[in-house]
């Protein structure tokens, strides 16, 4: 039955980004010639409700599914590794012209050719797993 929630939570997740053309290859180039404010307004309605939602399960001690409190921890402002991976981030945005999350969304779809991204972004993955231990943390 906790599998149903999060399926259903993804498809939600899925039609939002579709319907608000956040996995559009066009908004996103758009976004990075900085020809439209489309992105940067859904950006940054993500971040204001990021910061509430995170204010909210401060101030209101959330539980997970387990009834285990859910704790957040403070990150260190201005640290290299932030730079550095949100540069990484960005390249693989503006070079593959999707984010993680899309990925799945586009592939399903039915835009097979982002199946080539999505194996990107897993060996990307375990290349992480492989090499963490030798990356700036």
């Amino acid at each position: 039955m906790n599998l149903l929630k999060y399926l259903l939570v993804g498809f939600v997740f899925g039609i939002v980004l579709t319907k608000s053309e956040a996995v559009s290859w066009y908004r996103i180039h758009e976004m990075f010639y900085f020809e439209s404010f489309h992105m940067y307004g859904i950006i940054m309605v993500a971040i204001a409700t990021g910061v509430l939602g995170i204010q909210l399960f401060k101030k209101f001690k959330v539980k997970d599914i387990k009834g285990m409190p859910v704790y957040i921890q403070d990150k260190e402002a201005g640290n290299l590794r932030y730079w550095i991976g949100g540069t990484l981030f960005g390249l693989g945005w503006a070079l593959a012209g999707t984010c993680p999350g899309p990925i799945f969304i586009l592939f399903g779809s039915g835009f097979a050719t982002v199946g080539l991204v999505l194996v990107g972004a897993l060996i990307g993955t375990f290349l992480y797993g492989v090499l963490k231990d030798y990356l700036p943390h």
